[in-house]
């Protein structure tokens, strides 16, 4: 890794390059320190990206214990695609049973899904992170107007650097539209997750992910319960929000 890496600077520089130009910079800066954090969903583009860069590239997914069957078979299907390992991260055995045995396995429904999200997904997302000194996401601006319009390219996160040691995120596909990302999949042909073919167009856990109706924004069949402007679980809110 390069002694010297000045998020802000970089991203000014590289707000207007194409998602392979960002990822060849996060490469050459961190090596195999870079992790691609893949969702199950449309993150394939961001793989496939980072794979073509870099064979050894290193990926990993969280499984929260409620994922859709599709999506461990759209994970499954991946690996192979790509003859890649894809580390799991599995939330804390103590803390989900706790949980479970006190709220039982619908909690969210009633008080939100934030207690469930930080046991399932931001735990583990945290103990990876925590190991490693930059990560890529398939985050996109039009993903959420509410929370993600304003994501920038390159970032220090906010959410999970410690004052020892910053932790660097790259946004590759920031300014891709849903058309653009849905353009490439289909031009080169890349596995996806069958749910999309059933309406489902922002992919989460089985209980908190719905289909949307037609002109419907993505993020609507998420946590649907919930207030409409804050539907994040907790692994990018606190770079996003932020910025809204």
């Amino acid at each position: 890794m390069s002694p010297i890496f000045n998020a802000a600077e970089m991203a000014a520089s590289y707000a207007s390059k194409s998602p392979q130009e960002i990822l060849k910079l996060a490469f050459e800066h961190f090596g195999d320190d870079l992790w691609i954090s893949f969702s199950g969903a449309e993150d394939v583009v961001l793989l496939d990206m980072a794979w073509k860069i870099n064979k050894q590239v290193k990926v990993f997914t969280l499984d929260t214990g409620r994922l859709h069957p599709e999506t461990y078979r759209f994970l499954e299907k991946v690996r192979e695609h790509y003859g890649i390992a894809i580390e799991v991260m599995s939330p804390d055995a103590e803390k989900l049973q706790e949980l479970v045995r006190e709220k039982g396995l619908f909690s969210f429904y009633k008080d939100g899904h934030g207690e469930c999200c930080g046991i399932r997904k931001i735990e583990p997302l945290k103990r990876k992170l925590s190991t490693v000194s930059a990560w890529a996401t398939g985050q996109r601006r039009d993903q959420s107007p509410g929370t993600r319009s304003h994501v920038n390219v390159i970032e220090v996160d906010s959410a999970f650097s410690t004052p020892d040691k910053p932790l660097y995120k790259f946004n590759p596909l920031a300014q891709m539209s849903s058309e653009e990302v849905w353009a490439y999949i289909r031009m080169l042909e890349l596995p996806y997750n069958s749910l999309h073919e059933r309406g489902f167009i922002s992919i989460g856990c089985e209980p908190c992910t719905r289909p949307v109706l037609p002109n419907q924004h993505e993020r609507e069949g998420r946590w649907w319960w919930e207030e409409e402007t804050q539907k994040e679980c907790g692994l990018h809110a606190g770079n996003v929000i932020a910025k809204s």
